[in-house]
C-alpha cells in the first residue's frame, strides 16, 4: 500500500485489529520511507452499490465520503474520530441493509442527518446547510427552530 503523505510503496503493519462491529480489520501501517503513520480499513465486498446522485449520475458507493463529510461537518466539535466511524459503519450497515443495488444520494443524506443529530446539533446544522442546500437565512432559521 502506497503512503498517503510521500506515496512511497515500502510501508510496513504495525498492528491489526477486527473492529468493535466485526465487519472489517483496523490495520495502522508505517512508512519506511517518512516514517509516518496512518490507518486503513479492509472489510469484504459483498456487492457493489452504487449511489444515484441528483443529476441522475450513477458512481460507485464509498463510506469514505460520507466519513469526510462528517468530519467536516464535525470540525471543530467535540466528536471524536472513533465516535464518526462507529456511525459511518451504522450507516452503510443500515444502507446493505435495504438490499438495493442502487440508492439515491438524498437518502444516504438523510441516514447522515439523522446520525449527525444524534451526535451533535451544530454538526448536524452544518451539514443540513449543504444538504438541503439553503439559500436564504429563513431556511436556516426555519430548520433551527424545526429542531426544538
Amino acid at each position: 500500500m502506497k503512503c498517503p503523505f510521500c506515496k512511497a510503496e515500502n510501508t510496513k503493519v504495525v498492528d491489526s485489529r477486527e473492529t468493535e462491529d466485526g465487519r472489517s480489520t483496523r490495520r495502522r501501517r508505517e512508512c519506511l520511507e517518512c516514517l509516518k503513520r496512518f490507518t486503513t480499513y479492509e472489510k469484504p465486498e459483498l456487492f457493489t452499490m452504487r449511489v444515484v446522485k441528483r443529476n441522475g449520475e450513477r458512481v460507485e458507493f464509498q463510506a469514505e465520503k460520507i466519513m469526510r463529510g462528517m468530519i467536516f461537518a464535525c470540525r471543530k466539535r467535540p466528536v471524536s474520530t472513533e465516535v464518526i466511524e462507529k456511525a459511518v459503519c451504522e450507516i452503510e450497515q443500515e444502507l446493505v441493509s435495504l438490499g438495493k443495488k442502487e440508492i439515491p444520494s438524498l437518502t444516504i443524506g438523510k441516514h447522515v442527518m439523522r446520525k449527525l443529530r444524534e451526535m451533535d446539533e451544530v454538526a448536524y446544522i452544518r451539514f443540513a446547510s449543504v444538504y438541503k442546500r439553503f439559500e436564504c437565512k429563513d431556511e436556516f432559521i426555519e430548520e433551527l427552530e424545526s429542531m426544538n
